[in-house]
């Protein structure tokens, strides 16, 4: 009976652990951005799922980690933190690379932040991150992809 009953146990797990592994998000794409001579690996969130989960559920970011938001429409964008942990600045880019305007963000503030114009993209960054290396609205991001279509 004890036989039966871990087998049964260890189909269990198994099956468990194998639809943990099909459930779970898989890794978004990355891209090297330069910003004033300063290097960022950011996740690529593409779709209108990923841009809807963005940085939700997370705890930390990397060093010079965040997540770029690649929108398929230039226009005015809105951000609020409904269940993310992590502090965060939000850069609003425009399609040029120039960037509009930066907000900082606190966790779980579900209070619109809105870019102050159109723009093609957004890159969060742990708060202050912008602001600790000089980078403001003017500044230029290179190594943008193609906006999504």
């Amino acid at each position: 009976m004890i036989r039966k009953t871990a087998r049964v146990a260890l189909a269990f797990m198994v099956a468990a652990a194998s639809h943990a592994v099909r459930g779970a998000p898989e890794p978004l794409p990355t891209a090297t951005l330069t910003i004033g001579g300063h290097k960022i690996v950011a996740e690529l969130a593409t779709t209108p799922d990923q841009q809807a989960t963005g940085l939700m559920h997370r705890f930390s970011l990397k060093p010079d980690h965040g997540m770029l938001f690649v929108f398929d429409r230039i226009q005015q964008k809105s951000f609020w933190m409904k269940n993310t942990f992590i502090p965060l600045s939000i850069a609003f880019i425009a399609s040029d690379g120039t960037i509009v305007n930066i907000l900082d963000m606190a966790p779980h503030d579900e209070s619109s932040h809105w870019s102050k114009g159109p723009v093609g993209y957004a890159l969060e960054m742990r708060r202050g991150w912008f602001a600790e290396r000089s980078i403001g609205p003017g500044d230029r991001v290179i190594g943008l992809p193609s906006p999504r279509k």
